[in-house]
């Protein structure tokens, strides 16, 4: 079992949660104990409401959500696009679809039951890749079937979920506790269910975390009596000076 557990949850059409995913991953690699880090993906939909197998360009759609120019919202693209590549992501935001996500969501439920944090975390990967730097549908079920399959699920269960409403309870429950955590948006982390991070944070703040949870959880040794300064009679290495 490992030591410590990391809870992300986040969506496959939220550009700030690939930048948070790689920032995490550059504390995790820091990190001495990182071979005993859990780390597991959570659902949450930015915009159920959006269309499966959209069509429409994300820029436009957003800038109507929120009621902002397609200028003004394409500066701020092509500014996140700039602080992505600094992660080594190249985004294509200028080419993405508005589309829903909630298969999205139920095959990584799958992956995660069939294959452990391992797959789903192989999974998650190659559906923020597909979406954002190869700009391709996933809502598209074709899409999401390749993708799956690529990253080792099986096909036909992939085919099945896919045909299905299976894994869409467990999607609006991780969304529940995401609101019952108090998270309005993501990325959000949770680090062994005491600790929170909200959005993609710098790399620092992920270590500074890591650090005290595994502190948390492995508290040192509180020495009492003489033994604290050294006082109390004993022998050590070099013999016992009696």
């Amino acid at each position: 079992m490992s030591s410590l557990q990391v809870e992300i949850w986040s969506d496959v059409v939220c550009p700030w949660c690939y930048v948070g995913k790689r920032r995490l991953e550059a504390a995790l690699a820091g990190f001495e104990h990182r071979e005993q880090v859990e780390v597991v993906y959570r659902s949450f939909e930015l915009d159920p409401s959006a269309p499966p197998h959209g069509h429409e360009l994300t820029l436009p759609a957003i800038a109507a959500k929120y009621g902002r120019s397609e200028a003004e919202m394409r500066g701020m693209v092509e500014q996140l696009m700039q602080t992505a590549a600094g992660e080594g992501l190249d985004l294509r935001l200028l080419e993405t679809v508005h589309t829903n996500t909630v298969d999205a969501h139920r095959l990584l439920h799958l992956a995660l039951e069939t294959g452990g944090p391992a797959l789903q975390r192989d999974l998650k990967e190659g559906l923020l890749h597909a979406y954002f730097e190869q700009a391709r549908n996933v809502g598209d079920h074709d899409v999401l079937a390749e993708v799956a399959v690529g990253a080792g699920l099986d096909a036909e269960r992939v085919r099945a979920v896919l045909a299905s409403q299976e894994y869409a309870e467990a999607v609006a429950a991780d969304v529940a506790q995401a609101r019952a955590y108090g998270a309005s948006g993501v990325p959000f982390f949770v680090v062994d269910q005491k600790y929170g991070v909200s959005g993609a944070q710098p790399v620092e703040v992920f270590e500074q975390v890591l650090r005290q949870a595994w502190d948390a959880s492995h508290p040192g040794l509180q020495m009492a009596g003489g033994a604290a300064t050294g006082d109390g009679a004993a022998c050590g290495p070099d013999g016992c000076a009696i």
